[in-house]
């Protein structure tokens, strides 16, 4: 047997495994945002046909995911009541929108804009998602409502309802969790799925409906035409905000698994090709009144894990999927809820544990990151929470970058090297001559911090040059513009000549936009610190 074939069968099991896990969670997960079982089933064929298209990952599965989805229930709950007939429409918008929203970022190239939110945060995040999720899909299993819906009184409502808990859902919820956690490494086998037939044999048989057991219940299949939500402008313009959350956090769950199994094989990665690949698949999937879809990381493990070489594995996939809703849609109806329920927290089980955090407090890093991350999500709820969590994490990163470290220069052992006075003590500074250099790129909120230090130091002691090292700056914004123009207006009142080493194209050419008599292009075109310095001693070597 060739390798073509051999690689072939493999993606054929691959694909059928992967459609055996994936069909009952997509049911679970259309619970979640409190949709018909349909919508999820549509975003599962559309996630697998579109991304097998466009992306770029031979493992990626996209389908609809555990927190995508309670990004949209939790967005939802602050427009409308969750059993309000408009729900669907608007949920539907949603999507549309932040499919819209993925192919823009796309098309500007920001395919590694998630690299912003610092991983502390996305840990926290997904940790206090999972809790939540779990707490949610309580009721299904207890068959216990509890009259509020925020994370600890729903919890005390349960402890304190303990009398009217459904003895055999919960037992039926325990055994599922229980399987589904002892078979966990038979990738190759759909243990969910023989799950889910098992409990609709038990309502067929008539058992769930003695023991008081819920199921889906009925709800009808048709082929879903493509069309837009009939909303007004006012409705539009409220979703594009909570659009924008379920955009972003489809986008950090999918480039997580895309970009952990690129580095894995060493596969080439396309993260704008990878935005627009998920951006269509929403966009299909809003029009046909699907649920948001992104790379789940347990689906693209699981379909790797089941010998999958090559995006023919979704095909397959998609097509059992196809077939499955042709030939046997109608026992969905017959899905004990529990049995769901159980599916659903054993897929977010994995981001319960602690071990992950563990790293940050032995480091003494980003302890407060993770934790406020994860309390956000429980206090405020998922989709307030994610904003608090990115929130936080981008005014860390400003934080570190508006309190610049300054490093003064000196040369070392006489050479052309010239390094870090602070780190290099046996390091020499040139006579007269400051060398400074930022080590975080110069920009609004510490371009002033930064020149006012180069004053400062001038202030203590005499120098007759200035050379400024912009190594570390990629680029310049206007405040960093303005604020190097009057450091080299306020260099030049006291005579003392300013030079920028290291400088990188683009700033270059914004030095040359700008066209100012303080930075001619000797100032700055194709200098190195040695080079500048170089230049000074021979000017006042010739001068004596």
């Amino acid at each position: 047997m060739n390798a073509n074939k051999k690689s072939s069968i493999f993606d054929v099991v691959a694909g059928l495994s992967i459609a055996g896990l994936l069909l009952p969670e997509a049911v679970a997960y259309s619970n979640i945002a409190g949709l018909s079982p349909q919508s999820g089933l549509v975003a599962l064929v559309i996630g697998l046909i579109v991304y097998g298209l466009i992306g770029r990952s031979r493992f990626a599965i996209v389908s609809s995911t555990s927190s995508s989805a309670a990004v949209l229930s939790s967005g939802l709950a602050t427009i409308v009541a969750l059993s309000s007939p408009e729900r669907a429409s608007l949920a539907y918008a949603l999507v549309f929108l932040s499919g819209i929203l993925l192919v823009i970022a796309g098309l500007f190239k920001l395919g590694e804009v998630t690299q912003f939110i610092a991983k502390p945060v996305l840990k926290g995040f997904s940790f206090g998602l999972a809790l939540s999720i779990v707490v949610k899909q309580l009721p299904s299993v207890l068959q216990v409502h509890p009259e509020h819906s925020d994370f600890f009184r729903q919890i005390w409502g349960f402890i304190t309802a303990y009398q009217d808990w459904n003895v055999y859902a919960f037992g039926m919820g325990i055994v599922t969790f229980a399987t589904l956690k002892l078979t966990q490494s038979y990738k190759t086998i759909p243990v969910a799925l023989l799950l889910i037939i098992l409990g609709i044999s038990l309502n067929v048989l008539g058992y769930t409906a003695q023991w008081g057991i819920h199921s889906v219940g009925h709800f009808e299949f048709v082929l879903p035409s493509a069309s837009l939500p009939n909303l007004s402008m006012n409705s539009w313009l409220q979703l594009v905000e909570i659009a924008l959350a379920v955009a972003l956090i489809v986008y950090a769950e999918s480039y997580t698994s895309i970009r952990t199994f690129a580095l894995k094989y060493n596969d080439p990665s396309e993260p704008n090709r990878d935005l627009i690949a998920l951006g269509v698949g929403n966009i299909l999937s809003g029009l046909l009144k699907g649920m948001p879809l992104g790379a789940g990381y347990s689906a693209t493990s699981a379909n790797e894990a089941a010998g999958a070489t090559s995006k023919k594995s979704a095909w397959v996939a998609a097509l059992a999927v196809i077939l499955f809703l042709v030939c046997f849609r109608q026992y969905i109806a017959n899905i004990p809820e529990p049995i769901l329920a159980s599916i659903v927290m054993y897929a977010v089980s994995g981001h319960i544990r602690l071990a992950p955090f563990k790293q940050y407090f032995i480091w003494r890093k980003d302890r407060i990151l993770s934790i406020t991350a994860i309390w956000a999500v429980i206090i405020f709820g998922v989709l307030n929470g994610l904003i608090i969590a990115i929130a936080v994490s981008i005014l860390m990163m400003l934080k570190s970058y508006a309190v610049p470290r300054i490093a003064w220069l000196g040369r070392l052992d006489g050479g052309h090297d010239f390094v870090d006075m602070d780190r290099f003590p046996e390091a020499v500074a040139p006579y007269e001559i400051l060398i400074a250099r930022p080590d975080h790129p110069m920009f609004f909120a510490n371009a002033e911090k930064i020149c006012n230090a180069i004053l400062t130091k001038i202030a203590t002691q005499h120098y007759e040059h200035v050379i400024l090292n912009l190594e570390e700056c990629p680029s310049l914004d206007s405040t960093s513009i303005e604020e190097l123009l009057l450091l080299a207006t306020r260099l030049h009142e006291q005579q003392i000549d300013l030079r920028l080493a290291r400088v990188r194209r683009s700033v270059a050419q914004t030095l040359l936009y700008v066209n100012s008599p303080l930075f001619p292009q000797s100032t700055y075109t194709a200098q190195s610190v040695d080079d500048a310095v170089q230049e000074y001693e021979r000017r006042a070597s010739s001068a004596t």
